[in-house]
């Protein structure tokens, strides 16, 4: 059976499907900042890469709130949070809800 979806109704089942994954509700991930920014809203954007991929990332101004150190570009950490879709971009990210640090980043010494 053929289905045709709107790149809406596709990207709102993608996202369902990553929510319903126990495996992505909650969690740790490390690995290396970069292209750290802060928004005039107080949400952090960036990537967590490793020596072999990246992912997106946003941490929400509530979240980025609770963290008692601030990130920048080369800081090794672990995030605690879920993986979703940005609908709007059609673009999978992680949601960090807690930031730890874990040193400097091999890839940027």
């Amino acid at each position: 059976m053929e289905w045709t979806l709107s790149v809406s109704e596709l990207n709102e089942y993608v996202s369902r499907s990553l929510r319903m994954d126990p495996m992505l509700r909650s969690l740790r991930l490390s690995g290396e900042i970069s292209g750290f920014k802060r928004a005039v809203s107080g949400h952090w954007y960036f990537s967590l890469k490793d020596d072999r991929s990246r992912i997106d990332c946003v941490m929400f101004a509530s979240d980025a709130m609770k963290t008692a150190f601030f990130p920048k570009d080369g800081l090794r950490v672990v995030l605690t949070g879920t993986v979703n879709l940005y609908t709007a971009a059609g673009r999978y990210q992680f949601y960090a809800q807690r930031m730890e640090q874990d040193g400097l980043g091999a890839l940027y010494l």
